[in-house]
């Protein structure tokens, strides 16, 4: 056989569970890319979508206070806009969502950075 027809061994990748199990932290991370990307396409109600957010609780103790701040300021916020229909004068979902985005982003971001 070539170089190139090399098979994983079983033995190997049970003997090395720490290269594909995804860190607790960056396990909420990725709930919750997911859900939100989930939200985005109507696959689960806003309701499902903030009570997955605030079980993550974990993940935001790991980041300093302004992320969790931020984050419950957000949820509130959605949890408001089910008063309104779509987007509003006043509200736009879409930015909302966008700027749940951009706070899981800087969020990888500070678990991604040394300490």
């Amino acid at each position: 056989m070539g170089r190139n027809h090399r098979i994983a061994h079983p033995e190997i990748i049970a003997a090395s569970p720490c290269l594909f199990i995804m860190s607790p932290l960056l396990n909420s991370l990725h709930t919750l890319r997911k859900a939100l990307t989930d939200l985005r396409s109507n696959a689960i109600t806003d309701r499902a979508f903030v009570q997955t957010a605030r079980e993550q609780t974990d993940l935001f103790a790991a980041l300093p206070p302004k992320f969790e701040t931020v984050w419950l300021n957000l949820l509130d916020r959605l949890e408001s806009s089910a008063l309104f229909s779509e987007e509003s004068c006043s509200f736009s979902q879409t930015d909302l969502l966008d700027s749940l985005a951009m706070v899981l982003d800087k969020a990888q971001a500070q678990l991604d950075t040394p300490t």
